[in-house]
């Protein structure tokens, strides 16, 4: 489908008929209107790995990958290699094109420190604009509850910032849904969560959280920084 097109398509309408429809049924959806051309985005959350589980019934093809920023827990990659034994699913690493120590060289040193919204840019959605090129959509796994902001998102829509159809399939889902189909499909996870990680991203922008804190409280804590970008729906740069 053109792009044009799917700018102008009735995206209410079929967000109506999605409606209450279990995540899989929309995966499934998704899969059908425009795979070969669906990929998905993944950090490894739990989220993402409930739907990694779900699109290795459906359809095991779809091109999975993950923005790896260099700064990455080692648990976070450790789980890559377990999500392919388990699947046979291999989540490519989509990589900015300057290593570490490259980036921080440029810098002065390490820019999350001063400047967290342009390190995200930079490792972030540079290289996710770059892993979606030729791709009609793509497939996240934010949650409407996670916060206000994600809370405005659609199950489906277009997605201006990338310029293509944004689906998210686990929108309705809470925390107890998520993890509850973890458990029971003994889904692969990151062992961080059970020390206390409710939300893992970058190691220098994480900390673990107390059992009555918000499940985002660990992401840039002390910042008034809440999300890295992806996810906005503002459609500049930043």
């Amino acid at each position: 489908m053109a792009a044009d097109a799917m700018v102008r398509t009735d995206w209410a309408e079929i967000n109506q008929r999605l409606k209450g429809a279990h995540p899989r049924e929309i995966l499934s959806w998704a899969v059908e209107a425009f795979y070969p051309k669906l990929t998905m985005a993944t950090a490894f959350g739990p989220e993402g790995c409930a739907i990694i589980h779900m699109l290795a019934e459906i359809e095991p093809g779809v091109r999975i990958f993950n923005l790896d920023t260099g700064y990455q827990f080692a648990e976070t990659l450790q789980l890559r290699d377990r999500i392919a034994e388990r699947y046979g699913i291999e989540v490519e690493l989509a990589r900015p094109d300057t290593s570490v120590p490259e980036y921080e060289s440029q810098h002065g040193g390490p820019l999350y420190v001063s400047n967290p919204d342009q390190c995200c840019h930079d490792r972030k959605i540079v290289p996710l604009r770059r892993a979606v090129e030729g791709y009609d959509a793509w497939v996240s796994s934010i949650r409407a509850d996670q916060s206000a902001h994600r809370a405005k998102a659609n199950l489906v829509g277009w997605d201006a910032k990338f310029n293509l159809v944004k689906i998210n399939p686990l929108l309705s889902w809470t925390h107890r849904d998520v993890w509850a189909f973890v458990v029971a499909n003994q889904v692969p996870y990151n062992p961080l969560h059970d020390q206390g990680y409710k939300s893992i991203g970058c190691w220098p922008c994480t900390r673990s959280v107390s059992a009555d804190e918000d499940e985002r409280a660990g992401r840039w804590a002390g910042q008034a920084k809440t999300e890295c970008g992806l996810h906005s729906l503002d459609s500049s740069q930043l």
